[in-house]
């Protein structure tokens, strides 16, 4: 384990009883100082981690390792883990100074030292001046600061945050996506954040850990895990994609609707059966003569900053296109893409295959 790691999951297993797995044989690595995002649907077992981490529940098997020691049977209020939870758990009754302090008063801090660090968290998340603010008078923006500031006057080594922003409008949970980020290179802790929301995700973190029926499909940057999801499901999860069926021909050649393309994937086996995966964005809508592929434009809204067309292909395919330019519906229309865009998924491949079969042929596509 590196010098820098903080928290390592070794084939840890949460089982609730024997028919119901919500976290099957998960290992990862979390170094310190790092904002990760833990990304999944509802039930994939991202929350699971988070109560593993924070000590609410055991694993079943496995082992968990905090600074390289064993925390499996250690006390929640032993760790050195705060959470903010999702309704943030303020105690409606006590004002600002009193949340945020309510820790501390356990740990019989000293009322000086207490007024100190209270003062400094209010800092943190530009609340000065708030102390004797009640709850009930803040914006739903202020109690998560408050909640925040709670977990931090503890001074804990790893942050927990499950689905925080969740209840936020669509403008103060933007806002609040630059706070936190900017909040966590302030403090220089680790940031654990549970989300389903992928924007969020690509937004705010330094790795991010996909994540579906109790296990890890992928883990990696944004921009990684953007840009070369491993499977279907991972492609379809982070952002629109347009997926079709292919034959990987031979190294830097595939072939997909009848036709065969240029690409950047090698290390396949020849003739091997793959998926396609193109982004709406990476697709440019150009005439039938120019396009390397012929589409019937379906339908087409206006999103503001782009048009979003749903169009077919004479096999049957559906390609979502996002193009500042216009088409008639009805129409026949041209796509145009360049190789780097292609990307080839092989079937029920491992993200250790993955990462090998990249390393093999000299790095990730980005880098080609």
């Amino acid at each position: 384990m590196s010098v820098e790691s903080i928290i390592r999951f070794d084939n840890v297993t949460k089982k609730y009883d024997e028919d119901t797995i919500v976290l099957n044989n998960v290992s990862f690595e979390l170094e310190r100082g790092k904002f990760y995002t833990l990304l999944g649907p509802s039930g994939c077992g991202k929350t699971t981690i988070l109560r593993l981490i924070a000590g609410f529940i055991e694993p079943t098997e496995g082992t968990i390792l905090f600074n390289g020691k064993k925390i499996n049977d250690v006390p929640a209020n032993e760790r050195k883990v705060n959470t903010v939870f999702q309704d943030y758990a303020l105690f409606p009754h006590l004002n600002v100074f009193e949340n945020i302090a309510f820790g501390l008063r356990i740990k019989k801090i000293k009322t000086d030292e207490m007024k100190k660090r209270v003062k400094e968290a209010l800092a943190f998340v530009n609340l000065e001046g708030y102390e004797n603010r009640e709850i009930s008078e803040m914006s739903g923006g202020q109690r998560q600061r408050v909640a925040i500031a709670r977990a931090i006057v503890n001074d804990p080594e790893v942050i927990l945050l499950d689905e925080p922003l969740s209840a936020l409008d669509l403008k103060l949970r933007s806002e609040m996506q630059y706070e936190l980020r900017d909040l966590q290179k302030r403090l220089g802790k680790t940031f654990i954040f549970v989300t389903h929301d992928q924007e969020e995700a690509l937004a705010m973190s330094d790795e991010i850990f996909v994540l579906n029926n109790g296990e890890i499909q992928q883990s990696g940057t944004p921009l990684d895990i953007y840009d070369e999801p491993l499977n279907r499901f991972v492609a379809d999860f982070i952002g629109e994609s347009n997926i079709v069926p292919g034959i990987m021909i031979e190294d830097f050649v595939v072939e997909f609707t009848g036709k065969k393309f240029e690409c950047v994937d090698a290390g396949l086996n020849p003739n091997e059966n793959v998926d396609i995966v193109i982004r709406p964005e990476d697709l440019v809508l150009t005439t039938v003569e120019k396009g390397k592929l012929t589409v019937t434009v379906d339908t087409q809204l206006f999103r503001g900053v782009h048009y979003e067309l749903s169009t077919y292909d004479k096999d049957g395919n559906e390609w979502l296109v996002h193009s500042t330019k216009k088409a008639e519906v009805g129409s026949s229309v041209g796509l145009d893409f360049v190789p780097e865009n292609i990307h080839v998924m092989r079937l029920n491949e491992t993200e250790e295959e993955f990462d090998a079969r990249l390393e093999s042929y000299g790095g990730s596509d980005n880098e080609r």
